[in-house]
């Protein structure tokens, strides 16, 4: 048995949730070891004066989060660290929960409808070499050059021949990285970045720099000297609105971003998933830097998610390396869904889609400024989410898993900490993920439980 115990005094309201994020932070900070036999819950009832049903709905918490383990007859134990990050939404959509924590654009029936006839339009004219062929440079030189009339309201004008087709801005972003920076190389990126890039960095064998970031994005100074001081090979950015915080980097700094790149001769990875959805955004950083940039964007956040497809531009002397990378990683873009891309392109319905996702974003913005009316939030017009720093009093973990026992399930800013430094607790909330009205209902209960509504909260037994 550990010789840690819980400090009675420092226990809140709900007392089953401050128990067991005490718990949890032991563990977390290595107080508990993995292995560690916990107390009977009786004996840390007692002990705190709490009631055994507050300590077992503690332990309960607990085993959901998967930190520990009861085993019959044995004891309730400390659980072996997991290696895995969990994902920052809901793997699946559980009963009633609101679930506000995957970032995903707003649907409504017409999206279904135009996804419908566009496979209804494809059956009849599908041409042969998408459903025949092996060879990408068979399939997609139609498809490159529609792209190249993509990129154009993206802010960029490049050649055919330097855009790949990618299933999305994940495969996008894989291929990239591998392109650009070896294994056993690092990478910089902001210190609050994109959740999946922390795992595919550790499965590349790269390693992240987390870099001090403002409300523009990566300041130049901490990219210049982290270069000077790691070895970079690589900067990874988000400058138009996607990252966590809701960020547009302006044109000087973009400019400046770049010009620390070209001293040290790195290369620049650009994710721009939201493309033309930003309205009045500065150029890319891509039309600033050509030469050294690889610049990714995609369809799924702007105009469905269903058509999973995006576009990788590569500088002349990364086309090789990026066609390599992407035979072994996905061989080829999934030629039917590229066709779908195609077609709205070129007649208009993608953009159509695009402005209609900006104007109900619009609305879904109105909505959360009139509900967390008084508390301050970070965003964009054309975000899909809001980043919502919590008070010093609380814990990021406790808040989710309690608005979590109210039915709302929010996005835990850990899961996009790159840098230790800077940081400060906050949660990310999808505005797209559900309805207006379930929208409305979950940020009034996040609202509830950041005001201290004592009438929404649950006490302990």
């Amino acid at each position: 048995m550990t010789l840690w115990r819980p400090d009675p005094t420092t226990l809140r309201r709900p007392a089953y949730l401050s128990l067991a994020e005490q718990i949890a932070r032991a563990i977390a900070d290595g107080k508990l070891e993995s292995g560690a036999r916990l107390q009977t819950h009786r004996q840390m009832a007692d002990e705190l004066r709490l009631s055994v049903q507050t300590v077992s709905r503690a332990y309960e918490e607990l085993i959901r989060r998967n930190l520990i383990s009861g085993e019959t007859g044995r004891g309730t134990f400390v659980r072996s660290l997991r290696r895995e990050p969990d994902p920052p939404y809901l793997p699946e959509r559980l009963g009633e929960v609101i679930d506000l924590s995957i970032l995903k654009p707003i649907c409504e029936p017409m999206h279904l409808e135009r996804m419908k006839k566009a496979l209804g339009w494809l059956a009849e004219n599908l041409p042969a070499s998408s459903a025949l062929s092996f060879r990408p440079n068979v399939v997609f030189p139609r498809h490159r050059a529609v792209a190249v009339e993509w990129l154009r309201t993206c802010g960029l004008n490049v050649p055919g021949s330097n855009i790949s087709l990618t299933n999305g801005a994940t495969a996008a972003m894989t291929v990239a990285l591998m392109s650009a920076a070896p294994p056993g190389s690092k990478v910089a990126t902001e210190g609050i970045g994109h959740h999946t890039l922390t795992p595919l960095a550790s499965y590349l064998g790269l390693t992240l720099e987390g870099l001090a970031i403002d409300d523009q994005g990566i300041i130049p100074q901490a990219l210049d000297e982290c270069c000077r001081e790691h070895g970079i090979r690589a900067v990874f950015v988000q400058p138009s609105v996607i990252n966590p915080t809701a960020t547009l980097m302006g044109l000087e700094r973009r400019a400046a971003i770049v010009e620390v790149a070209r001293r040290h001769d790195i290369a620049i990875i650009e994710s721009d998933v939201l493309g033309p959805l930003v309205e009045d955004r500065p150029t890319p950083i891509a039309a600033l830097a050509p030469e050294r940039t690889l610049y990714f964007t995609s369809f799924t956040k702007i105009v469905v998610p269903g058509l999973r497809i995006g576009y990788l531009v590569a500088p002349d002397r990364y086309v090789a390396a990026v066609a390599n990378r992407h035979l072994v990683s996905n061989w080829m873009a999934t030629p039917i869904i590229a066709e779908i891309a195609t077609r709205w392109v070129s007649d208009g319905t993608a953009v159509e889609l695009v402005n209609w996702q900006r104007e109900a974003l619009r609305t879904r913005h109105a909505t959360a400024s009139e509900v967390l009316a008084g508390i301050p939030f970070l965003s964009h017009p054309q975000s899909l989410h809001i980043w919502l720093p919590l008070t010093a009093e609380r814990t990021e973990e406790a808040f989710v898993a309690h608005a979590r026992l109210q039915g709302v399930a929010i996005a835990p800013g850990a899961s996009f900490r790159i840098s230790q430094e800077q940081w400060h607790p906050a949660v990310r909330i999808s505005l797209g993920s559900t309805t207006e009205a379930e929208l409305r209902s979950g940020l009034g209960m996040v609202a509830n439980l950041l005001r201290g509504d004592q009438e929404h909260l649950l006490l302990a037994i």
